[in-house]
């Protein structure tokens, strides 16, 4: 396996931009290379098989989607409060819109673990441990809530980014602000 790791970052992300506008059916090892624009051949060289590709989109899907560690030390800066969780909400959200085809690449993994047990094995230690961690620093932050209404806000937020990615003409006759404003305040109290 080549150990390029500039290389097989290009070609994660083009695997993600393929997974996402293709679905899990047109992400083939050629169509990785044609959206890097590297010889065909070249991810075949990255990748063992299809489960190792899988698993490493995965990973960098999530590296993707994961906030920058400066802007998120400015927004902690604030006062733990309901304000600050919507705040943190929102920036999620516009994290997600941000890098849609990462977050459409995750949505169609998880799909597709659905039907490869490897898959749904990595993909649910993964996220279970993701959750794990956004609820403890969530509540080790000193934000309102316990752990549960902590846990029923992430996955409420799961659902707005969904539809807002997939169908957002059912979120128009809404304001995303003040949905998340709403969710917070319920189910944190």
């Amino acid at each position: 396996m080549r150990q390029n790791p500039a290389r097989r970052t290009a070609l994660l992300d083009a695997a993600i931009d393929v997974l996402a506008r293709e679905g899990s059916r047109g992400l083939t090892l050629r169509a990785i290379d044609k959206e890097a624009g590297v010889p065909t051949g070249t991810a075949s060289n990255y990748f063992a098989n299809r489960d190792e590709l899988l698993t490493q989109v995965m990973r960098r899907t999530r590296e993707r989607l994961t906030p920058d560690p400066e802007a998120l030390a400015e927004t902690m800066k604030q006062a733990p409060s309901h304000e600050l969780a919507a705040e943190l909400m929102r920036q999620l959200l516009t994290r997600m819109r941000n890098d849609r085809a990462g977050n459409l690449a995750m949505l169609e993994l998880r799909l597709e673990a659905t039907r490869r047990a490897d898959l749904h094995t990595e993909l649910s230690g993964f996220l279970a441990e993701e959750n794990r961690q956004v609820v403890d620093y969530h509540l080790t932050a000193g934000l309102p809530g316990d752990r549960t209404g902590v846990a029923l806000l992430y996955f409420a937020m799961f659902g707005l980014i969904v539809d807002d990615l997939t169908v957002p003409a059912i979120l128009e006759p809404y304001s995303t602000d003040d949905l998340i404003e709403q969710m917070v305040n319920r189910l944190l109290p």
